[in-house]
């Protein structure tokens, strides 16, 4: 197959073959007998997504998303490659859970990683054994599935990950920073009638950098590869950077701020928090100017009832997986980000980042992981059009660049109208 007339991102018109799933050639290529040719249009050609930050939610919480609609909804988003992360029911704190969740992940049509989970009551044994994509989030401070583990049990993990080479994805929010008195009192409605700001409030911002610098220190005390995930402050930036350590940053980080959380309420409650707009401008400077890694979006679904609740009582999370490259791209249209940085934090960079040679780039020897983007068709982001089962998102309204189409390997999983029979595979077999 060729794929001709492709602007990618660095602005070249090239052509791409593709046999038995990988990329062979770049470049002016003629075509060859018998050969398909899809013709790009000189339409944008990126190299699928990878997004280092899923909850898909199965096993356990398969009313909230299941690996059939999450792998759906990232491949109409672009999204090539997923990594997802510990907290189902079993969780993945031992080589069982490891193993119940590989099972029902089969049902992927995009291509997967499985993180292993870290408890007081985990098997790293078994979970060893097994094949991670990494090892967390590992929990700092308590989330959704109440995972926050002691400065003891992070060091004794990091230290076996760093001895088995897996890195160590943190979460990293310090507990005793937190402001308890933020959320006391009259905290509004419920749903998008709650006093969402008093949550971002009392997960303080200071909250962050203390507990980057302490995974950093770890790091290097084990000799661990951290990676600091969902980076929400631009402090925390520059304290993984300046301790050597890689983070990412979600969509909702670098597009919503605490200004926005009047009309989303707890459709706004997420771990760590909406910060203020002026840091949600700096984390933006961060990214334009490539001092942040990753994009990834921590995709978190949750259904609408169990966000109309109160602020204390609805789950902490947001919907992404789908919108993350159009929000980057629309971003890029409107002349605030490149292209080829569009490009490297959603997908060069966490395929450097997490071993994964074969994605990420379009190169001969690549997997032919492609989504082509029409920049002149933005349309405004609607959570009625998109495929979570959650069925909603916090960016309603915004505009987005889809792709016309996602393949895997070779093979078209979205057209752009439905699904193709595509099966993906666990990057790490």
């Amino acid at each position: 197959m060729r794929i001709a007339n492709a602007t990618v991102a660095d602005g070249r018109v090239v052509d791409v073959r593709v046999e038995d799933g990988r990329i062979t050639a770049v470049g002016d290529l003629d075509p060859v007998a018998d050969e398909a040719t899809i013709d790009a249009d000189e339409n944008l050609l990126l190299p699928g997504a990878i997004d280092v930050h899923v909850h898909f939610r199965e096993p356990g919480f398969e009313h909230k998303e299941t690996w059939e609609t999450g792998s759906q909804s990232a491949a109409a988003g672009g999204v090539t490659t997923v990594a997802d992360q510990p907290n189902t029911d079993p969780t993945t704190t031992s080589g069982e859970g490891f193993d119940a969740k590989a099972e029902r992940a089969a049902k992927s049509c995009i291509d997967y990683g499985i993180n292993g989970g870290v408890t007081p009551d985990w098997d790293p044994e078994s979970l060893f054994d097994r094949p991670l994509f990494a090892l967390g989030e590992v929990f700092l401070a308590d989330s959704t599935g109440d995972m926050g583990i002691d400065a003891d049990l992070f060091e004794s993990a990091a230290k076996r990950a760093g001895e088995a080479g897996v890195p160590v994805t943190v979460h990293a929010e310090d507990a005793d920073l937190f402001d308890d008195a933020a959320i006391e009192g009259d905290l509004g409605g419920i749903g998008r009638d709650a006093d969402a700001d008093a949550w971002s409030a009392y997960r303080r911002a200071e909250a962050e950098a203390a507990a980057v610098e302490r995974a950093v220190g770890v790091g290097g005390e084990t000799g661990a590869q951290i990676h600091i995930a969902h980076t929400s402050t631009p402090e925390g930036v520059d304290a993984a950077r300046d301790g050597g350590a890689t983070c990412e940053v979600t969509p909702h980080h670098l597009f919503l701020s605490r200004d926005d959380l009047s009309d989303l309420g707890t459709y706004g409650r997420m771990n760590p928090p909406l910060r203020s707009e002026e840091r949600r401008e700096a984390m933006f400077e961060r990214l334009a100017d490539g001092r942040i890694d990753v994009v990834a979006t921590d995709h978190a679904p949750h259904t609408t009832d169990e966000k109309d609740q109160s602020l204390l009582d609805a789950p902490s999370g947001v919907p992404g997986v789908e919108t993350m490259v159009p929000l980057l791209l629309g971003a890029a249209v409107d002349g605030d980000l490149s292209l080829e940085r569009v490009r490297d934090v959603v997908a060069t960079n966490p395929a450097d980042i997490f071993d994964l040679p074969q994605k990420g780039r379009i190169e001969a020897g690549a997997d032919a992981d492609l989504a082509l983007y029409d920049l002149d068709a933005a349309r405004e982001i609607r959570g009625d059009d998109l495929h979570s089962k959650c069925g909603w998102t916090p960016f309603e309204g915004f505009t987005g660049v889809f792709p016309e189409w996602t393949m895997l390997r070779g093979e078209m999983v979205w057209d752009g109208e439905e699904f193709g029979d595509v099966t993906g595979e666990n990057v790490r077999e």
